[in-house]
């Protein structure tokens, strides 16, 4: 994810409070404050993706491949094959 998208994403109130329970569930399991740096970087490796696709589904989208120009050659379809072993 790039920078751009992550302080973008780090706008959305959503996010914070998401960020928030992340902090509150692993410091409850570690005994002691993690931290929100620790959480924060936690949270947009663990599952910012996961949570974008669900509530931002427009808004990740993945560049798409340009084709190359150059196509490959088709095999045969089997209806093809069928009627010259019949015509034989």
């Amino acid at each position: 994810m790039k920078i751009a998208q992550i302080r973008e994403l780090l706008k959305n109130k959503r996010v914070g409070e998401e960020i928030h329970k992340h902090l509150w569930i692993e410091s409850q399991k570690a005994g002691y404050s993690i931290g929100l740096e620790r959480a924060t970087d936690e949270w947009l490796r663990l599952y910012s993706e996961g949570w974008m696709k669900y509530n931002l589904p427009g808004k990740l989208s993945k560049p798409k491949k340009e084709k190359s120009k150059v196509s490959k050659p088709k095999a045969p379809s089997k209806r093809k094959a069928a009627k010259k072993v019949a015509k034989k």
